[in-house]
């Protein structure tokens, strides 16, 4: 009887193993049929037989012009990714239950091509955004793909379209890559299906009031944008829809162009709207620092912000640090005249000063303007040389 067992357990065994290794042959089968990324070198083009015209630089508004292509690629879960496709800019067809419209599987980057005044056009930094882009996908569960294939299909899209990058070295091309669920299904689980596209359009200033004009800041005390533990450091639609009341309220009850965002009981320091925020300040030490918050899971890990520490520390000027630092620290600065200037950076505003600060019913004078302001205006003159092709750089990416 026992002889008996030993043989029935050992056919069982025979059989399971089998099973285990059909199932592996299956799933390397399936996962090898499937597109781990999108290829450029597969990129297919269909260009638009009805050109719009660009509108003159001087009547640009910043996202309210279009080019004339986009770049869309699909993904479902049984094919993986696929062909690359440069078409006319056109709206997108999706079911009512798409993934993207119900749960915020949804996920956008903000980058911007130049054309240099060596008549050459050049993206900024895309491989940080593409870095960030990739980020944001796992965080949302959405597939990953290669950094660089997108790049290369993005290099294309603004060679079909170059006649829309601005000649001016006060506007720029503004490229939006977006990456959405659009599976049909009213179940809350990862999309089996998506969509990455980019769109175009030229742009000028960000802020109605110019290029270089300083805007009044908001610190709101009732509302937080982001938490340790979250996914403010991803460019995640969701994170920016429930600001703009906030951001209305700002502008319409206070008089300040931007929410500055605070977190935690002690009021900490985060950033600005669409911005990172940078201080520059004499610190309790005596010491001239500039200042920013860290990178720990609350604040986007801004293209521009990276920019600015990496020149600074370049310079070997001034302490440059990133860290938690308070609107109690910076009140106290601000009353004692230890704050030189503060300035936002994003890659639509590039610098930004600030010149007031709303904070507990108080208006704080910020002396941006009046020192200068000799650190941001540097600043924007470096960024802007370099994104312009005044001065080479390894950071701007040969389009055409």
């Amino acid at each position: 009887q026992a002889h008996g067992q030993t043989d029935s357990m050992m056919i069982r065994h025979v059989r399971l193993t089998t099973l285990c290794k059909t199932l592996l042959s299956t799933s390397t089968r399936l996962s090898s049929t499937q597109a781990s990324t999108f290829k450029f070198s597969d990129i297919e083009i269909e260009r638009t037989t009805s050109p719009a015209v660009r509108p003159p630089n001087d009547k640009l508004v910043f996202g309210k012009s279009f080019s004339d292509h986009m770049l869309q690629v699909k993904w479902d879960v049984d094919s993986g990714w696929h062909k690359p496709q440069i078409v006319p800019l056109q709206n997108l067809s999706m079911h009512p239950a798409a993934t993207c419209l119900h749960y915020g599987v949804e996920l956008f980057e903000g980058m911007k091509a130049y054309r240099c005044v060596d008549d050459k056009i050049r993206m900024y930094r895309p491989w940080k955004n593409a870095e960030r882009m990739l980020n944001s996908a796992e965080k949302a569960s959405l597939p990953m793909f290669d950094r660089d294939e997108l790049i290369k299909c993005m290099a294309e899209l603004i060679r079909v379209d170059q006649q829309w990058v601005p000649d001016s070295t006060k506007c720029s091309l503004y490229i939006r890559p977006t990456f959405i669920g659009t599976g049909a299904s009213l179940g809350v689980h990862k999309a089996d299906e998506a969509l990455l596209f980019v769109m175009t359009g030229p742009v000028g200033p960000y802020f109605p009031t110019g290029a270089f004009n300083p805007v009044s800041l908001y610190a709101d005390t009732e509302n937080i944008r982001a938490w340790i533990g979250g996914a403010g450091d991803c460019k995640l639609g969701g994170n920016y829809g429930p600001t703009i009341r906030i951001q209305d309220m700002a502008q319409q009850k206070f008089g300040c162009q931007q929410v500055l965002w605070l977190y935690g009981e002690d009021h900490q320091v985060t950033e600005v709207g669409t911005m990172n925020l940078f201080c520059y300040w004499i610190n309790e030490s005596g010491e001239k620092e500039l200042i920013t918050a860290p990178l720990n899971g609350i604040i986007l890990p801004g293209v521009t912000r990276d920019s600015i520490l990496h020149l600074t520390r370049q310079w070997g000027e001034f302490k440059v640090s990133e860290r938690v630092f308070t609107m109690a620290e910076l009140v106290k600065a601000v009353n004692e005249e230890r704050v030189i200037e503060m300035f936002g950076a994003g890659t639509a505003s590039v610098v930004c000063p600030v010149n007031r600060l709303l904070y507990l019913n108080d208006s704080y004078h910020i002396p941006t303007m009046e020192n200068g302001p000799e650190l941001a205006s540097r600043l924007y003159t470096e960024l802007t040389d370099i994104q312009y092709g005044r001065v080479e750089s390894e950071w701007m990416y040969d389009v055409c």
